[in-house]
């Protein structure tokens, strides 16, 4: 674990009071029970910082007494969603995605019940059949293919 996590865990877990414990005091014990080199503590030096932080979170305890009050807060805790993001409002979000209130080229996009024409509702699809746009014999080459074999046989 790692001096962010240790100071974010203290601060959920509601070790961190602001009076006896503060942040301060958190990297202060973190940096005492790690190694010099490395920046992340083992579980065994979890052990010890939270040894040294009991006394200073429930004063007027006796050693024990207080790691057992500290272990008490941390237990069953997982980690807060303070500061993230959250979901807009419902209301804002369906006003503006009410498909019924588009206009213009966007109207076009939705057929009746509001749901997405995808990839057709969005471009225009070229004509594909090999023909000249306007050529008044479209779709007659196969027939006259036909006529021309069956007279040739």
């Amino acid at each position: 674990m790692n001096g962010k996590n240790f100071a974010k865990l203290c601060k959920d877990c509601r070790v961190i009071d602001g009076k006896n414990v503060t942040a301060t005091d958190v990297d202060i014990v973190f940096s005492k029970v790690k190694a010099k080199t490395v920046r992340v503590i083992t579980f065994e030096q979890f052990n010890q910082a939270l040894a040294e932080l009991a006394p200073k979170r429930f004063r007027g305890k006796d050693q024990q007494e207080a790691l057992l009050l500290l272990y008490g807060l941390i237990a069953g805790k997982g980690p807060t969603n303070v500061g993230i993001t959250k979901v807009a409002k419902a209301s804002a979000v369906d006003r503006l995605t009410d498909s019924t209130k588009y206009t213009g080229s966007h109207k076009e996009r939705f057929d009746e019940s509001g749901k997405g024409k995808g990839k057709a509702g969005r471009e225009e699809r070229p004509d594909t059949s090999g023909y000249v746009s306007a050529y008044k014999g479209q779709g007659s080459y196969d027939d006259k293919v036909k006529e021309a074999e069956a007279d040739g046989n």
